[in-house]
Parts: structure tokens; C-alpha cells; sequence
């Protein structure tokens, strides 16, 4: 944790824990590195799924060529928040009243899941149009990946074979433009892998637009560059995937990218810090009790890892007995929930780890607060804090440290 947060942090009281604390500077400095990395014809989409927080929003949208929602609500919420970004709507399962939202607010790009939903997007067009894009579950072999959405049965997209009556009903009805194929297939590769993907479905892709006579002009292939929990600075080779696609593009010359990264994006920015209530010994096994758990941080229960953190000594202690502590031992940290699963962090050696000292679990910018079930013991929300500072550091720079 940079100095800028820890001076945050240090300013918290008792009562504000846990919180969020997100540094807007780590976000902006990602995102332009991001973008920096990728090819002209590659446009950069941010899935809000991963973390809608309004700051984290507007702070993206000066470095992305638009949001990727799923619902609704996602965007409405967007929307509101950046009201000139372009927005694709993707994901199964829109109802009538989302796609007559989608058509209402003029949404850039919507993506069909279905021949039914595109018969039921025919309904609700009236003088309007629509741009779509065509989604593709590709029977390809995945291997051994994080999350995948594609390659076997699954209710994400159509079977090839399903295209051709897609295709039929947009050539009846010249308020629908097709504007290419969606194919988002797998979540947690490394840059080869990813590249190794595209350039598969993009050869498939072009051989299928060539016997439909389909102009493919633009390919969406989703997001899901890896994250690795384990090694919190070991970041997804974003300088590779952009030398692979240029490579690729070379040999497409009229062909747009998209791709639709979300937890790549925010991860880094966001930290939820919390304090030890307790250090319990069972059976030779050391426990620290925190504030919060995985009702605040769902992440490490969905994905079964380690959630990364730092300890925060705090020195003070006015108690007139022992403070417990854990010296030299690994300790598992769990949270308040009545059930063996809130579980933040299990068996991790650490140095030095007492009650009232504070916890900062890193890499917690995305899939964590919006994916976590808030209401269980109806415990206190978290509260929420946004570090933005004046410069932004670069390699032996020293920080600002005037804060929002």
C-alpha cells in the first residue's frame, strides 16, 4: 500500500472500518498503460460488471472507448453517470423492458444471445434501428482455464449452426445492421493463450463471413484477461496482447477489435482494509476474527483463493489484559458470518498479527463488494473512500498527498 492510501487509512476511525478504499491514480495510471498497449483498431471496453462504483466510472471513461453492461440497471446506472459513452449491451436473458431500454437510450452495439431475442428486439424497433452483433459459442478446445462460458454446451450465445436464421431475419428487416460477431469465450487466460484464441475464432470468423457473404467488419472477443491472486504484482502482459494483435490486424486489414476487459481493469485500485477483533487458538490452529468478511469481500469464497493483504500495526492499547496475538505462525483470517465458509484468507504465515490492528486485503477492485451478499447477518456496510492524488508517481517520483 502506497503512502497516499496508508495516510488515508491511518485517518479512519474505528467506526469506519471496514471500508473500501479505491486510489484512483494506480486506476488512471493502469488504464492509460492499457490503452497505450493496444492497437489503433483495437477499442477498449470496460465491463461495469466487475465494479460500477460511480468514481471508478467517470475516472475510466477519459481512457476507454466505452462501457460493456448487462442488464438494465448496469445501463441505466452508466448511463446516468457518463451519459456520452458508448455502451454494448450484452449477456443472456434480456427481458423485453431491458432490450426497449436498450432501444430507448440508442445503445451503440446490443449483442444477441438468440434467435428468439432478436425476433423479440423486431418487436419493439419501431422507426428505430439497431446495430448488433451476432453471438458465437465456438466449439473450440479451452483446456484447463478460470471460467468458460464457451467451447462446450452453454446457455452463452448460439451454435454456429444457429447463425443462419439470425442472418435471415436481419436480411427481412433493414432497421437491423449486423455489424459482426461476439465471441467471448473463456475468462482467466495470459496474453499467449489469449492471442492463441483470437487468432482461432478470428480464422473462423472470416471463413464463416466468407461462405454467408457477411462483410465482417468488427470482432468482439471479450474480456477475460487472467488476474493472479497469488502474486498481486504480477500483472497481465497488456504489452504483449497489443504487439500479438497488431500482428494479427496486419493480416485484417478492415476488421475492428473489441475486447471488453473488467477485473484486468479495476483489481489494483481497490483495497478493503478492516481490524482483527479477535485471535483465537483451536487445537493448535491460530484464527483472526476480522470486521466484515466475505458478505463485504466475496472473492476469495467464489474464486477459492487467498485474498492478498497487509498488516497495519496499531500500537495503541488501553486494555488491562493481555493483547492476543499470533508471532511467527500461519494464522487463517475469517470474518463475522456464522458459517466455516467466510474465510478471507487460510493458513498464511505472518510475523506479527494482534487484535486491534488493521488488515488492508489488496487487489479488491473488482468482483468484490458488488458480488457479495450484504444482507447475511445484516451486518454494517462498509464504508467507502476514493484517494486521488495531485500528481500521479512515476518511477522515483514522490507522491502529492491531498486526498478527496
Amino acid at each position: 500500500m502506497r503512502p497516499a492510501l496508508l495516510d488515508h487509512v491511518g485517518r479512519l476511525t474505528d467506526d469506519d472500518l471496514p471500508a473500501y478504499v479505491y486510489d484512483l491514480p494506480v486506476l488512471r495510471e493502469h488504464a492509460r498503460a492499457i490503452r497505450a498497449a493496444l492497437p489503433e483498431r483495437v477499442e477498449l471496453l470496460y465491463a461495469a460488471k466487475a465494479n460500477s462504483d460511480p468514481r471508478i466510472l467517470r475516472t475510466l471513461a477519459a481512457h476507454v472507448d466505452g462501457f460493456e453492461v448487462a442488464s438494465g440497471g448496469e445501463l441505466s446506472h452508466v448511463r446516468r453517470l457518463v451519459a456520452e459513452a458508448p455502451i454494448a449491451f450484452g449477456g443472456p436473458g434480456k427481458t423485453q423492458t431491458e432490450l426497449a431500454r436498450a432501444v430507448h437510450c440508442a445503445v451503440e452495439r446490443l449483442h444477441i444471445e438468440s434467435e428468439h431475442e432478436l425476433r423479440l428486439l423486431t418487436t419493439l424497433l419501431g422507426h428505430r434501428s439497431a446495430d448488433v452483433l451476432l453471438r458465437v459459442n465456438l466449439p473450440v478446445d479451452l483446456g484447463q482455464v478460470a471460467l468458460v462460458m464457451g467451447g462446450h454446451p452453454s446457455p452463452f450465445g448460439m451454435d454456429p449452426a444457429q447463425l443462419d436464421r439470425c442472418l435471415e431475419l436481419i436480411a427481412s428487416d433493414p432497421r437491423i445492421r449486423l455489424r459482426g460477431l461476439h465471441l467471448h469465450l473463456a475468462s482467466g487466460l495470459q496474453a499467449r493463450a489469449q492471442l492463441a484464441l483470437i487468432d482461432e475464432v478470428l480464422t473462423w470468423a472470416e471463413d464463416w463471413a466468407h461462405e454467408r457473404g457477411v462483410d465482417l467488419a468488427e470482432l468482439n472477443v471479450g474480456g477475460g484477461m487472467g488476474v493472479d491472486y497469488t502474486h498481486p504484482h504480477k500483472l497481465f502482459d497488456w504489452s504483449a496482447l497489443g504487439a500479438g494483435l497488431a500482428r494479427i490486424l496486419a493480416r485484417h486489414p478492415h476488421l475492428t477489435l473489441r475486447i471488453e476487459p473488467g477485473r484486468s481493469v479495476t483489481a489494483y485500485c481497490g483495497w478493503y482494509v478492516t481490524q482483527v477483533l479477535d485471535i483465537k487458538f483451536s487445537r493448535g490452529q491460530a484464527f483472526a476474527v476480522l470486521r466484515g468478511g466475505t458478505h463485504h469481500l466475496r472473492t476469495p469464497a467464489a474464486k477459492q483463493h487467498d485474498q492478498p493483504f497487509e498488516v497495519i500495526p496499531d500500537d495503541a492499547w488501553l486494555r488491562p489484559w493481555d493483547r492476543p496475538e499470533a508471532r511467527d505462525e500461519p494464522v487463517t483470517l475469517v470474518g463475522q458470518l456464522c458459517t466455516p465458509k467466510d474465510v478471507l484468507a487460510h493458513g498464511v504465515m505472518v510475523k506479527r498479527l494482534r487484535v486491534g490492528d488493521r488488515v488492508a486485503f489488496a487487489m479488491a477492485g473488482a468482483y468484490a463488494w458488488n458480488i457479495s451478499h450484504h444482507a447475511f447477518l445484516m451486518h454494517p456496510h462498509p464504508t467507502f473512500h476514493h484517494v486521488d492524488d495531485v500528481e500521479v508517481s512515476i518511477p522515483g517520483d514522490t507522491y502529492a498527498h491531498q486526498m478527496s
